[in-house]
């Protein structure tokens, strides 16, 4: 995905949760969210005077309930359902009107939307699933299923950023029941910081 203000080195920035004291146990739950963690989302944020950047990693399964392609007409219907949430930024990132905030640039890549580089990705998989299940080789191992991601691209042209005074992601944990903690790496006004956020501590202050 292209990044603008999120070239910037995130993976150097060390992620201090609020809750954490032990480095390892962060290292470790690092770890699980680099391994597909259902459950668990990334948001890398960038506010650079009047633009601001946000990217919303997130495994399928938090956001339309499942990560296989969509072939039913009820399977197609959750992934229509959630891209048309996922298009509307400004409401799940609870963005102040008084930011004046406006949406410049938008990109929703998936395989499950048909992105082309991760549909091929997808279809190797399936290809080799099938392939395995043909030969006997293939017992239903967790490990072998399928992964989709969805990643969610937005950037802001925000004509008062002073008033943003806070990233609150209540309605978007509303939204995506699914999605039990969101791990943001935030560059703004107060410099770098990283923070856990839960449906029950959604708020970030810039």
């Amino acid at each position: 995905m292209r990044r603008l203000l999120l070239a910037l080195p995130f993976a150097l920035l060390p992620l201090t949760l609020a809750q954490a004291g032990d480095h390892a146990h962060d290292h470790d739950e690092h770890a699980s969210l680099d391994a597909h963690a259902h459950g668990v989302a990334q948001l890398n944020a960038a506010l650079d005077g009047k633009n601001l950047e946000l990217e919303l990693e997130s495994p399928a399964m938090n956001l339309v309930g499942f990560e296989h392609a969509a072939q039913s007409e009820a399977d197609k219907a959750k992934v229509t359902a959630a891209r048309a949430q996922l298009e509307q930024p400004l409401a799940l990132f609870g963005l102040p009107a008084a930011a004046g905030c406006s949406l410049s640039q938008q990109a929703l890549e998936s395989p499950l939307f048909g992105s082309p580089a991760a549909h091929d990705e997808h279809d190797e998989h399936e290809a080799k699933h099938d392939a395995d299940k043909a030969k006997g080789e293939h017992a239903h191992d967790e490990a072998e299923e399928t992964h989709s991601e969805i990643h969610a691209h937005y950037q802001f042209d925000c004509s008062a950023p002073e008033a943003l005074k806070a990233l609150d992601l209540a309605e978007l944990f509303k939204r995506f029941p699914a999605t039990l903690k969101i791990r943001v790496q935030l560059v703004g006004p107060s410099g770098q910081q990283g923070v856990e956020l839960s449906p029950s501590s959604s708020r970030l202050a810039f």
